[in-house]
């Protein structure tokens, strides 16, 4: 298997991996939307046997505080194609992510997903308790790439409008 950034050529096998994962048209619609609104900071595909079975997405949101609006990373979506799910497939895809922007200057990660998976990369909810979302809470989770990024931040998350929240 090989995790490398997306490439233009790319976007046609993206949008199948999309609505094959997801059983719809939403997640690859968004990441359109997300392209279209220039907040992409990071896209990569895994293949396996020379084709795209996986795609993930950094993006970036803000956390809104009574002083200030912090910048933070959405991961959203992350899909691989579901006869390839189960295989690590998504797990190779969020370390790789998560190690790119570990390299950079970002703090803050949340994603929005199953709380029996992401746990296993370090998200947390507790790292949310403070952290005014639409989502539910027990799915609504953060990872801090910076030691105490979240220390005594208090508010509201706020996603780019291709998210349509």
């Amino acid at each position: 298997m090989l995790v490398r950034i997306e490439k233009p050529e790319d976007c046609a096998a993206i949008r199948f991996v999309n609505e094959q994962a997801f059983g719809r048209r939403d997640e690859a619609d968004l990441v359109d939307r997300l392209r279209d609104q220039e907040v992409v900071l990071a896209s990569f595909v895994a293949e396996v046997g020379g084709r795209i079975a996986g795609h993930i997405l950094f993006s970036r949101m803000w956390i809104e505080t009574a002083a200030e609006s912090l910048p933070a990373v959405a991961l959203a979506p992350m899909a691989v194609i579901p006869n390839l799910q189960r295989q690590g497939i998504g797990g190779r895809l969020i370390g790789h992510g998560l190690g790119w922007l570990r390299g950079g200057i970002e703090r803050v990660v949340i994603v929005v997903g199953h709380p029996e998976y992401y746990p296993r990369f370090g998200f947390s909810t507790a790292m949310t308790r403070f952290l005014g979302s639409p989502f539910n809470p027990k799915a609504f989770m953060a990872l801090e790439l910076r030691p105490n990024a979240l220390e005594n931040v208090r508010g509201r998350v706020r996603y780019p409008d291709a998210f349509g929240l």
